[in-house]
């Protein structure tokens, strides 16, 4: 599958809150493998909407989608609440 290129706000708020380097880190795991143990994949509720995500680190995690095996990262989020 490829990926869609970053949309400017994804890589606004990566370099915002300083994961550059990790996402470097999951994104090469996730072309190699978007199912790789480290980024936990999984496919969102309610799964007709066909929202997935992948953990950035523990605290951070990507949701995309997948559209004719183009898949589009489209938002960052916090997946615990502080």
């Amino acid at each position: 599958m490829k990926i869609k290129a970053y949309r400017e706000d994804v890589l606004a708020y990566l370099r915002e809150h300083n994961l550059l380097k990790k996402w470097d880190k999951a994104i090469h795991f996730f072309e190699t493998n978007m199912r790789h143990p480290s980024l936990h994949t999984e496919l969102l509720e309610p799964h007709w909407q066909g929202i997935y995500s992948f953990r950035i680190d523990r605290h951070y995690r990507a949701l995309f989608f997948i559209d004719e095996e183009i898949i589009e990262v489209f938002k960052i989020t916090k997946h615990y609440k502080k």
